[in-house]
This record gives structure tokens, sequence and C-alpha cells, in this order.
């Protein structure tokens, strides 16, 4: 494993356990040319899945790519990355559980605001705004109203 710091090709693992829900190995990492400390995580691939973007192109699916925009959207908000990380978890959980080498960036981004609605109201808005391309102040606060008015549901 090459490091992240000083690409050094040589690496040591210093601590290997699995993660909470036993769906990866975490281990700890440490360079034997600088010495810095890092951390990987390795999971069982499952079957590759393709993305369907907006214009028609296709794409391997990039879990990293859903969860830095789940982190900025949360950004200030008191949401640890280690929940958006495991969020990021069940999403990939479910999009390989379709059974279906193909699936659409309009699926991803549903399932991401599934999500974040019960981590973060805030980051569930911002992604939002984002995803669904808001053209104007109504669409927003349409928005913010089905919000509110889901929580209103929830509350009864």
């Amino acid at each position: 494993m090459k490091c992240p710091y000083c690409d050094f090709p040589d690496t040591k693992v210093i601590d290997s356990r699995p993660t909470d829900d036993d769906e990866a190995v975490r281990r700890r990492r440490v360079c034997l040319k600088c010495k810095k400390r890092f951390t990987t995580y390795e999971r069982y691939e499952d079957q590759a899945v393709v993305v369907i973007k907006k214009d028609e192109t296709r794409e391997p699916f990039n879990r990293a790519k859903v969860l830095n925009g789940m982190i900025r959207s949360a950004e200030k908000r008191p949401v640890t990355v280690e929940r958006l990380e495991r969020a990021v978890d069940e999403i990939e959980m479910q999009i390989n559980h379709l059974n279906q080498r193909e699936v659409t960036t309009a699926y991803i981004g549903e399932l991401v605001m599934d999500h974040l609605r019960e981590i973060d109201k805030v980051a569930y808005v911002r992604f939002a705004s984002v995803y669904r391309e808001f053209q104007d102040v109504e669409s927003f606060y349409k928005e913010l109203d089905r919000l509110s008015d889901d929580e209103t549901a929830v509350e009864s």
C-alpha cells in the first residue's frame, strides 16, 4: 500500500480489526519512510455497478463521490463523518441488493436524500437544493414545506 503523504511504496499494518457492521476490515498503517499513520478499509467487492448519469454517459459507481456529496451537505453541522460513512455503507448495500448492473444517478440521489433526511434536516435541504436544481426561491420553499409536512405527520 502506497503512503498517501509521501508516496513511498511500502507501509506496515499496525492494527487490523473488523468494522462495527462486519462488512469491512479496518487497517491502521504506518509509512516506513515518513512514519505517518493512516487508515485503510478492505471490503469485499460485489458486482461492478455502473451509474447512468443525466447525460446518459456511464461510469462505475464511486462510493467516495457519494460520501463527498454528503460531507459537503453536512458541512458545519453536528454530523460525524462516521455517521455519513455508515449511511454510504447502507446506500451501497441497497444498490448492490438490487441485483442490477446499472443504476441511475436519480435513484442514488433519492437514496442519499432519504438518509440525509433522517440524519440532519439542514444537510438534507442543502443536498436537495443542489440535486433537484431549484430554479427559484418558490421551489425551495415548496421543499421546505414538504419537509415540514413530513415532520408534522411523524409527530401525529
